[in-house]
């Protein structure tokens, strides 16, 4: 499914960063325009007076549900209440950029499970919630699904991704599709992460000048921003926990085949998976459990059977740390700067005092080894799996093919290529079918190196529970002219791996979120909401942004 990744190909191999108006009201499609820095930040309101305090600022799933049961809200009203936040925030005041569209249906779905749960009660912790989907994941509504690009403007498909049909079975509202780095970041080396033909450039609620990482960027920044109760993004490599990091929420990459991808505009069936994005750790484990199920269009999730858990809000385990074995992975992850060092240090510190026992270092013996392995198996698989989705779109796609993509760009180059070209694309478009031996070559290292050799490896010599590292530094400035600078990642090990990775808010440099990761074996999510929960109880780091200029330095 896409990765929505978030990761960056450094000019000449990967170094990932990540493969991360009036109309909203009433329904209709927001647009966001071009981002034109010396233009639009001219015209960005920050002050306090252009977005009142909202009433729903920080608010759970639970205190949602609370409200709803004891009559204080109505799903109505919550969902009016986001709109009415988002239309202040979006392409108002910061201009967040972070909403594509709304949902036409969304207070009409509102109406009809308000008179549901008064008729036979709520059908359980998502019931009347308003949730963003990132703009790759399918609806089989009035909304549209194009990955951020204009070549499939007007694009429905036939069915529901399964995501989306898991969360509407379980009385969610699905209230808009959110911006995102097009085609998952998987389209220039010199891409700005954020940034879509459709909706323009996305930015950092916390400083509007610095990136919201990729490329579930709009997924990421609505939910800081407290646009949505939580949101669902897809990650290939970071796209999940890149952007969630810069953003200062809890992010979910889930074991591949433990969500389904059938639905979802893919990049590579090795790596792709949905997953939860929230500003709490309780909040995401309850989205992740509604998500899971075996599909018979994803046949990756038959290993799923009777592992994968509909509830795993049982993990939410305050001391979750004590006794926990947690390899510190340094080498390859560890280069930042000072304060950024000197906060994660504060993180391990903060976890042997809550009962971890820290084995550090724990690296990663083979991190760095396979990133051009990764890149080839991903462009091989970028071909196959989107010229496969795209033909399922039925004979009225806009385009059906990759090549068609390409060649779509050509033509409206003005419009879809101002900033960055298609060279990941045109390296796509060039590799042979799934048949090939370097393709074959290239997965089968990846997964020596990614796990037996790597993860694995590391998690059986030291006797580990997981593996710990930051998630990130402290997001860059966006710059449309040169695309994404580099600001570290831990995410390659468990996306080539397709191991679970969960990210939690570590703390701010200058006022810029900085996350830390907890990552295992497959199917580990038990373990890794344990003492995520526990390291956010014992911290509780997150706030809400302040939608500042820039990052908020010394004086």
């Amino acid at each position: 499914m896409q990765h929505d990744d978030e990761r960056t190909i450094d000019r000449h191999h990967m170094t990932r960063r990540a493969f991360v108006g009036s109309g909203l009201l009433g329904g209709t499609l927001a647009i966001a325009e071009p981002f034109l820095p010396s233009l639009e930040f001219a015209e960005i309101t920050t002050e306090k007076s252009a977005f009142a305090s909202f009433e729903l600022e920080e608010a759970t799933l639970r205190g949602l549900q609370e409200g709803m049961q004891s009559g204080k809200y109505t799903a109505r009203k919550i969902v009016e209440a986001y709109l009415s936040r988002i239309e202040a925030l979006n392409q108002k005041g910061p201009r967040l950029s972070q909403v594509l569209e709304i949902n036409p249906e969304a207070l009409a779905t509102a109406d009809a499970l308000d008179a549901e749960r008064k008729a036979k009660g709520a059908r359980g912790p998502l019931h009347g919630i308003p949730i963003l989907l990132k703009d790759n994941i399918g609806t089989t509504d009035r909304m549209t699904t194009t990955a951020g690009s204009l070549a499939l403007a007007g694009s429905v498909p036939p069915r529901d991704a399964f995501v989306a049909a898991r969360l509407r079975h379980a009385g969610a509202i699905l209230l808009g599709k959110t911006n995102m780095s097009e085609w998952a970041n998987f389209r220039s080396t010199h891409s700005s992460s954020g940034w879509s033909g459709r909706g323009g450039q996305c930015r950092n609620p916390y400083a509007l000048d610095r990136t919201p990482s990729g490329s579930s960027s709009g997924s990421a920044g609505a939910v800081a921003a407290n646009l949505c109760a939580a949101a669902v993004g897809t990650e290939t490599d970071g796209s999940v926990v890149s952007p969630s990091s810069a953003c200062s929420i809890v992010g979910i990459k889930p074991t591949v085949g433990l969500i389904s991808r059938s639905g979802i505009i893919p990049i590579a069936h090795s790596q792709d998976t949905a997953g939860p994005m929230a500003r709490t750790v309780t909040d995401a484990a309850i989205l992740l459990g509604a998500m899971t199920g075996v599909d018979m269009l994803d046949e990756a999730t038959d290993e799923s059977s009777g592992k994968a858990l509909n509830d795993y809000t049982r993990f939410l385990v305050p001391d979750g740390l004590r006794g926990a074995r947690l390899g510190i992975a340094r080498a390859k992850f560890f280069d930042y700067n000072g304060p950024t060092v000197r906060l994660i240090e504060s993180a391990i510190d903060l976890m042997k005092h809550q009962g971890a026992v820290i084995v550090d270092p724990a690296d990663i013996a083979t991190a760095g080894q396979f990133d051009d392995s990764e890149f080839e198996v991903l462009l091989y698989e970028f071909k196959a799996d989107l010229n496969k989705y795209l033909a399922g779109l039925g004979p009225n796609a806009p385009v059906r093919t990759l090549k068609n993509i390409i060649e779509f760009n050509e033509r409206t180059s003005a419009k879809e290529m101002p900033f960055f070209g298609q060279e990941i694309l045109l390296m796509a478009e060039k590799k042979g079918t799934l048949e090939s031996e370097d393709y074959r070559k290239a997965l089968t290292k990846d997964l020596e190196f990614a796990r037996e050799k790597g993860i694995d490896a590391t998690l059986d010599k030291h006797k580990l529970d997981a593996i710990v590292a930051p998630t990130a530094g402290p997001p860059p400035f966006i710059d449309l002219v040169n695309g994404d600078a580099s600001f570290g990642s831990s995410s390659t090990p468990a996306a080539v791996a397709g191991y679970p990775h969960i990210t939690v808010p570590a703390g701010y440099v200058f006022g810029l979120p900085v996350g830390i990761s907890f990552f295992g074996r497959p199917y580990s999510e038990p373990v890794l909401i344990k003492l995520a929960y526990s390291f956010e109880q014992a911290t509780k780091h997150r706030r809400p942004p302040q939608f500042r200029p820039s990052a908020d330095l010394p004086k």
